[in-house]
């Protein structure tokens, strides 16, 4: 039996050169069922991104077994390039569709981060402007500008990334984002998840949700569930200095205003304002009855429940008591 990991039928667009710099899936399949399998083989088409022709659109619109007939429908007459993007299996993305592909995956929530493979993603995509015009590469931008201008309009150029926001691409149900340039495409934000003006998620990482959002998630961070991030803090990512441990933060968990994590932190756990906890970081250790025992590195500390992290306001060393008290989000914050 054949099988398919993921496939998306999209709208891309191209350079001067024909080359294809990004597209936009509507729908996104994750492992689709055997009938599907047949319509897609049916065309003739293997794996990678191949643009569709009006008689393979045509073919696929008529299927009775695709979940997505009803939007290809609406694709055949479309004045765009449609393409169909096939990853035959979860390995690494060779192009700039399954690129894309695998970053819709997250975004639309049919997989996590970290259960799909991402590696070489900055070797494939394009650096390009987005813009109120859509993508465009950067040697090509001088040109449109002058043509928006002779045409009586302003092209303005919104950023100079390899990744898009995500709004511009899926809109994930029940969240909240204050500002919606701070969250890159490959984003996952679960539902009940609220982030504020500077709150920031990148790409491969995200929140289950419900949770509060004031900080940075950077890549391949996962927050759990009722947990928040307080104004200006930060989380340690894998492509900045975290080496190969994944940070996470799990349940019901505080990380204050201006602190920050280079370990991953268990359910119940807190760091105080200001306090960023690194893995070589020296950690005074209180027991219960407030008695000092060892000094140990953060990292031993590594997803363990139940801790407090804070700053001795005479010595300045840094200690990690029993956390006794409970994150408990605003259900009314999280509900809309």
């Amino acid at each position: 039996m054949n099988t398919i990991y993921a496939y998306g039928i999209g709208i891309a667009t191209k350079n001067q050169a024909g080359e294809i710099i990004e597209v936009f899936y509507p729908q996104p399949v994750l492992t689709p069922c055997q009938e599907e399998l047949d319509e897609i083989n049916a065309i003739g088409l293997a794996g990678g991104t191949s643009v569709l022709n009006e008689f393979q659109l045509t073919s696929l619109a008529a299927s009775d077994y695709l979940p997505i007939a009803s939007l290809i429908e609406s694709l055949k007459d479309a004045r765009r390039t449609i393409v169909l993007s096939i990853a035959q299996q979860d390995v690494a993305p060779t192009d700039v569709g399954t690129a894309f592909l695998k970053l819709h995956l997250l975004s639309h929530r049919l997989v996590k981060p970290h259960e799909t493979i991402l590696d070489g993603v900055f070797g494939i995509l394009h650096n390009l402007a987005w813009t109120s015009e859509g993508p465009i590469e950067l040697n090509e931008l001088p040109a449109r500008q002058l043509q928006a201008r002779l045409e009586g309009r302003a092209l303005s150029v919104n950023c100079i990334d390899k990744f898009p926001k995500m709004t511009d691409y899926v809109v994930p149900s029940g969240v909240r984002i204050a500002d919606t340039s701070r969250i890159r495409l490959g984003a996952y934000i679960g539902e009940g998840t609220t982030v504020m003006h500077e709150g920031f998620v990148n790409f491969n990482a995200g929140t289950a949700g419900p949770a509060m959002i004031e900080g940075r998630i950077s890549a391949g961070v996962w927050v759990g569930s009722h947990s928040d991030l307080g104004g200006g803090s930060s989380t340690m990512g894998t492509l900045s200095g975290g080496g190969n441990i994944v940070i996470s933060v799990g349940e019901h968990c505080l990380i204050g205003a201006n602190a920050g994590t280079g370990i991953p932190l268990g359910n119940h756990c807190t760091i105080e304002s200001g306090l960023y906890i690194t893995a070589g970081t020296k950690v005074q250790l209180v027991n219960d009855a407030g008695n000092q025992s060892e000094v140990i590195k953060a990292k031993e500390l590594a997803g363990k429940d139940h801790l407090l992290f804070r700053r001795n306001s005479q010595s300045g060393a840094v200690e990690c008591h029993t956390n006794l008290s409970s994150i408990e989000l605003n259900d009314m914050l999280h509900s809309n």
